[in-house]
């Protein structure tokens, strides 16, 4: 994380803690009523959607399980490399379970697409998706996204559990980040 401050700026802040505490709110309040006396398993992806699912999970009225899967198509860097590595498996089995994947954000949608595929394949009763943000500009491949915080432009975003180089991760807010000029 050395030299991150060095190497990227912080832009104003895009989305506050309230936006994103009231908008968790209420889509915990909607998977409620989508799932009325069923239970549900959710799959936060690591790192990013940790803060965000827990956030929405505060105004879920359901039986629920949790789970994690961590994957990586950035690495180091502020786009997508496109090639999706599994790091961190399922623990438990998602067969006959509602399963909704936990994303910090949708963007080119690869590593989405690749893990829908991926769990579809181990034939939950049903799959939904939950982002914090969806950057639907960004878009290479078509994944639909059923329960969205914030829509957001095509531009690198931080904070709220999303990082650059794990930097940044923990602003109470969304904020951009961009590549300082080398002089």
């Amino acid at each position: 994380m050395a030299g991150v401050e060095e190497r990227f700026s912080l832009g104003e802040v895009l989305i506050s803690r309230e936006q994103i505490e009231r908008r968790a709110a209420e889509i915990g309040e909607q998977i409620t009523q989508d799932f009325l006396g069923e239970e549900v398993t959710f799959v936060g992806i690591l790192r990013g959607a940790v803060l965000w699912m827990s956030e929405v999970l505060k105004s879920v009225n359901l039986m629920t399980e949790i789970d994690f899967m961590a994957v990586s198509s950035y690495g180091a860097a502020t786009k997508s490399s496109g090639i999706v590595k599994i790091n961190k498996d399922l623990e438990s089995s998602i067969t006959g379970k509602n399963v909704i994947i936990v994303e910090d954000i949708v963007d080119s949608g690869i590593t989405l697409n690749y893990l829908r595929e991926y769990m579809l394949a181990q034939q939950p009763r049903s799959l939904k998706i939950c982002t914090l943000l969806d950057k639907p500009a960004g878009r290479k491949v078509p994944i639909e996204v059923d329960y969205i915080g914030f829509a957001v432009d095509p531009v690198f975003i931080v904070g709220y559990g999303l990082d650059v180089d794990q930097a940044y991760r923990n602003l109470p807010y969304i904020t951009s980040v961009v590549e300082k000029e080398q002089a």
